[in-house]
């Protein structure tokens, strides 16, 4: 456990970091003073990380234009699958030559429509952990039970013409217990029906990668952050670590 590890570290008197064992140590102020890049070896003491709690350390990054934003949490993801349920399905977009809707209604007290679209290949159904679905008006503990038995889920709502992606603040699409997001600075979300060329393929393998590129949106990368205030007796060196 990192987090405890670091604790552990800020409690010694002294931190050996213990990569490149065949350099001297060099002094921080030296370090702070040089040009990069090069390669040191130090003995330091750990004043300070950030941030205090690992799972804040897990960011989402674009590689596109280099930004960097929290990961929404399940409250953000809730809220709009909340305000998408109000559009009503449409049910001219239903059973088209690539996937087939089912429609049922809830039985609770304020009823919904929750509609799946199932993506066919070759004209025919695919076996579930094989399948991509869409799901209109589902609420989060609803996709994540979808998300057990198919392959891919992706969150969509009705127009008049299309199925469309929901706002970008929301995961595009959903694999197992991974969400994927998309870079609302650099995407340029496409119609839904796009996804009929992967379907097309003779191995469909509805990879995130490739359903992101047909969508039209930039891939987020889940990337790892932390920040580290290291000291010695001639000065103190901010250390950053990033790492997908």
């Amino acid at each position: 456990d990192l987090e405890l590890h670091l604790q552990r570290c800020q409690q010694l008197s002294v931190t050996v970091l213990t990569d490149h064992q065949d350099l001297s140590n060099t002094e921080l102020k030296t370090i702070t003073s040089s040009t990069a890049p090069q390669q040191y070896r130090i003995r330091a003491k750990l004043r300070t990380y950030k941030p205090q709690k690992l799972h804040q350390s897990v960011k989402l990054h674009c590689s596109k234009c280099n930004s960097l934003q929290e990961v929404p949490d399940r409250d953000d993801f809730d809220f709009i699958l909340h305000g998408s349920a109000r559009t009503a399905p449409n049910p001219e977009l239903h059973n088209t030559s690539w996937y087939e809707s089912v429609t049922w209604t809830t039985q609770e007290q304020k009823q919904r429509e929750i509609v799946i679209h199932f993506v066919k290949h070759d004209e025919m159904l695919q076996h579930p952990e094989d399948t991509l679905i869409m799901i209109e008006g589902g609420t989060l503990k609803e996709i994540w039970k979808l998300t057990k038995r198919f392959k891919c889920v992706i969150p969509v709502r009705s127009t008049e013409d299309d199925l469309e992606l929901l706002d970008l603040s929301a995961p595009f699409l959903l694999k197992g217990n991974v969400k994927y997001y998309g870079c609302k600075q650099c995407s340029t979300p496409k119609p839904v029906k796009n996804l009929n060329s992967i379907a097309a393929e003779q191995q469909p393998s509805w990879e995130p990668t490739e359903i992101a590129q047909v969508l039209g949106i930039e891939l987020l990368q889940y990337v790892f952050i932390m920040k580290f205030t290291l000291v010695d007796e001639t000065g103190s060196l901010n250390a950053y670590l990033f790492d997908y």
